[in-house]
C-alpha cells in the first residue's frame, strides 16, 4: 500500500538519483541529473541523515527509486544509498548523504554553500566526495572581514 509522503507539497524530482560533476563558481562540484548542486550536511553521522521535517523541506534529500546512476566525472565506486527514517533510499557519495537546496533556483546555483542551518553546516562536494571549502560570492554577511 502506498504511504503519502509528508513532503508531498515539495517538488521532488523523480529520478534514478544521478550524480555527475559540473563546473560552478566553486569549481567542479557534484550535481544531480538536472545540473543542480548537491550538498552534504555536517551534522550527519556517517551515512545516517540528521535532516528531517522542516530541514528536509529546505534541504530535500536526493532520493532514488533504484540504483543511483553516475554521470560525467563522478566515481561509481563512491556512490551508494542509505535508508532514511521514512524508508526512502537516499543517495550517498563518499559516505555523505546528498541533499539539494530549496534556495537554488537553477542549475549551477550554489546558494547553499557554507550555510549554517538545522544544527550544522552545508557544503557542496568535490568530485572526490569531499566538502568544498571555497565560499560562494553570493554568501551573505557574517563571514568575517
Amino acid at each position: 500500500s502506498a504511504v503519502a509522503s509528508p513532503a508531498a507539497g515539495t517538488s521532488k524530482p523523480a529520478s534514478a538519483g544521478t550524480v555527475a560533476v559540473a563546473s560552478s563558481n566553486l569549481g567542479d562540484v557534484l550535481v544531480d541529473a538536472q545540473g543542480r548542486t548537491v550538498y552534504l550536511f555536517g551534522a550527519d553521522n556517517g551515512t545516517k541523515s540528521a535532516c528531517s521535517g522542516a530541514c528536509a523541506v529546505n534541504w530535500p534529500p536526493l532520493i532514488t527509486s533504484g540504483t543511483p546512476t553516475v554521470g560525467n566525472g563522478a566515481a561509481t565506486s563512491l556512490v551508494g544509498t542509505a535508508t532514511r527514517s521514512g524508508g526512502e533510499q537516499q543517495v550517498v557519495y563518499n559516505g555523505h548523504p546528498l541533499y539539494l537546496f530549496a534556495g537554488d533556483q537553477k542549475a549551477g546555483d550554489t546558494n547553499g554553500q557554507g550555510v549554517n542551518a538545522f544544527g550544522g553546516s552545508w557544503y557542496a562536494l568535490t568530485s572526490a566526495g569531499n566538502q568544498v571549502t571555497a565560499t560562494s560570492p553570493s554568501t551573505g554577511p557574517g563571514n568575517g572581514y
